[in-house]
């Protein structure tokens, strides 16, 4: 049962990076100098879907309370900055595209372009922070909680936060490659590609940094998976950046969909059984060992709780997935006329 429901949170959030994450990346878009119709026209692309993405993230923190109260707690505690960051930066999000068309000038509309793409920043790093500092553990106080920041100031964190963010570029503007008007494809698809060097040389420095750091290296129980996940999504960019060469959109966006989903199970099996690792600072102490471990188990709740849970969500994930499904069937299509927009 507690596999279940583990399997179903990495499911709902590794999909809400993947439909939240070209939300995002087409707001960080926004800041590459475009023209005020080129902005609207991509705010005009994802209008519809931002709202309704982010349903996963409201259903993955409801699993995260329900179903492990007790990861709840010391996720928190010990990766707060992280996650206020990301949920700042959701917020940011949501208000900006949504009051960006009230006013009529441009000085207020350019504001609000600014606040998009600074919520954007902070929803990347911050959900990169959060699985960066998840396989690197935490350190624990004297009752054996997680406690202070600095360990999410580490060069590895840092270049995993880093990493998602380029990676969110990269699948914002292949998404616009299916959205925006013809005329438009060639300039986001030359984007896009252009794009492809930085995400893979994040990708690759922040595999680097893992293996190098002593603190990842003792929070991982299965280090052959910690290696061959990032193998795979380099394999993924890759083949996203030959099908935007070949004009294949929907063959690239699929690629890039698969690349930003694959840090959740990067994560969730990396470290299973155990769910959240605490380490001491191995600059304290040369011989780093595990001072407290979660796992799954002992971080869910008891099995009445998640049976209860269970008939709940029998009922409202169809209804989910039948909503999304709804959406993008309206919403098909691309911005030119042929389809209806949010706006």
């Amino acid at each position: 049962m507690e596999l279940a429901w583990y399997a179903l949170l990495g499911l709902f959030f590794a999909t809400y990076l993947v439909l939240g994450g070209y939300d995002y990346g087409v707001g960080l878009l926004l800041a590459r100098g475009a023209t005020p119709g080129a902005r609207r026209a991509a705010l005009n692309a994802v209008g519809p879907f931002f709202l309704g993405n982010e349903v996963w993230l409201v259903a993955a923190v409801g699993i995260l309370f329900g179903a492990f109260p007790t990861l709840e707690g010391e996720l928190l505690s010990g990766l707060y900055p992280a996650v206020l960051g990301a949920l700042a930066g959701v917020v940011l999000v949501t208000a900006g595209v949504q009051l960006r068309s009230r006013p009529r000038g441009g000085t207020a509309r350019a504001f609000w372009d600014r606040v998009v793409v600074a919520g954007s920043v902070l929803a990347a790093l911050g959900w990169g922070a959060l699985l960066g500092g998840l396989l690197q553990g935490v350190p624990p106080a004297g009752d054996g909680h997680p406690a202070g920041v600095g360990h999410l100031f580490t060069p590895f964190v840092a270049a995993a936060a880093l990493a998602l963010l380029a990676l969110v570029a990269v699948h914002g503007a292949t998404f616009l490659t299916l959205r925006l008007p013809v005329a438009d494809v060639p300039s986001v698809a030359r984007l896009a590609r252009g794009l492809m060097p930085a995400a893979l040389t994040a990708v690759a420095t922040a595999t680097a940094l893992g293996l190098l750091s002593d603190r990842v290296r003792a929070a991982v129980a299965r280090p052959a998976v910690a290696v061959l996940l990032p193998l795979a999504l380099v394999a993924t960019l890759l083949m996203a950046r030959a099908a935007l060469r070949r004009g294949r959109a929907g063959l690239a966006f699929a690629a890039t969909s698969v690349a930003l989903a694959l840090p959740v199970p990067l994560v969730g099996a990396a470290l299973w059984p155990r769910v959240l690792v605490s380490t001491v600072d191995p600059a304290a102490a040369p011989q780093l060992t595990d001072a407290a471990v979660l796992t799954v188990a002992d971080a869910a709740a008891s099995g009445p709780t998640l049976a209860l849970l269970g008939w709940l969500a029998l009922p409202l994930v169809p209804a989910l997935l039948g909503f999304q499904a709804m959406c993008w069937w309206v919403f098909r299509g691309r911005t030119d006329g042929r389809a209806p927009v949010y706006w």
